[in-house]
């Protein structure tokens, strides 16, 4: 499943347990802000020292 996908099924989760149009936002722009890090690939293509890169970096 590519970024992008994951990011609306889990928008989606978010919608209708009741979270802030707000979190919503500050959510997207932090799901953009990854996809434009690694493109939208496929998420099982990403290892977890990936990740921590990222967010270390983020920080």
């Amino acid at each position: 499943m590519l970024l992008a996908k994951a990011w609306e099924l889990y928008e989606s989760d978010k919608r209708i347990e009741g979270f802030s149009p707000q979190t919503l936002k500050a959510y997207r722009l932090q799901s953009k802000l990854l996809i434009q890090h690694f493109s939208d690939v496929d998420i099982g293509s990403l290892t977890t020292d990936q990740l921590k890169g990222y967010f270390s970096k983020i920080q």
